[in-house]
């Protein structure tokens, strides 16, 4: 309920500053299932697309720990079904917390496999992540604002999700996996790139 409450907020405050987002292949996205959203993550804003453009689904979202250290915004963080992860020294529940919350919810997880707003190199967790929880991992990249004042001035805002794929445990003629689903993933932020600015 809370997380309704606060996408319906934002939309209107985004609809308001910056118009209609332009959404691409929501068609893509599962239907019946629980399914992980992995996107290339380039600023504090994309999360925010993101999300809208998937509703009415319900995300949980990887934080960093050090977000939860103020208690007001741990509070505001932990009721949008955000959950604390070391990104130094990830424990195994930075594995094992997602992985219940998509089979034993009806969360989807956000995941941006970088890590941060600065990487390009895609991480191997979500690889992971995908494998044990057996759901779909659907990649999307964000175009648009990345600042607060860029959101003011109306720059146009674009998501495009792709195709879902699912992460097999073995792939014939493949020797490392995790390697071969985090290239899978880049390849398709490149595509879905290259065609949301056409």
């Amino acid at each position: 309920m809370f997380f309704t409450f606060i996408r319906i907020v934002v939309r209107v405050l985004v609809y308001i500053l910056n118009g209609k987002p332009d959404v691409q292949g929501k068609e893509n996205l599962p239907k019946n299932d629980n399914y992980i959203l992995i996107a290339p993550h380039r600023s504090w804003i994309d999360p925010v697309f993101l999300v809208l453009a998937a509703s009415p689904k319900q995300f949980s979202f990887m934080a960093k720990q050090e977000l939860f250290k103020n208690p007001l915004f741990k509070w505001l963080i932990t009721k949008m079904n955000a959950f604390p992860v070391d990104r130094h020294n990830p424990g195994p529940s930075a594995i094992k917390t997602p992985v219940k919350i998509l089979k034993e919810t009806n969360l989807g997880l956000v995941i941006f496999p970088t890590g941060t707003r600065h990487s390009q190199e895609i991480k191997g967790g979500a690889v992971t992540i995908a494998k044990m929880s057996k759901k779909p991992i659907v990649p999307v990249v964000y175009q648009g604002p990345f600042t607060f004042k860029a959101l003011l001035t109306r720059q146009k805002a674009s998501v495009r999700f792709g195709e879902p794929f699912m992460v097999e445990r073995n792939v014939e003629g493949i020797k490392d996996v995790n390697a071969y689903y985090s290239d899978k993933i880049q390849k398709a932020f490149v595509t879905l790139d290259s065609e949301i600015s056409k």
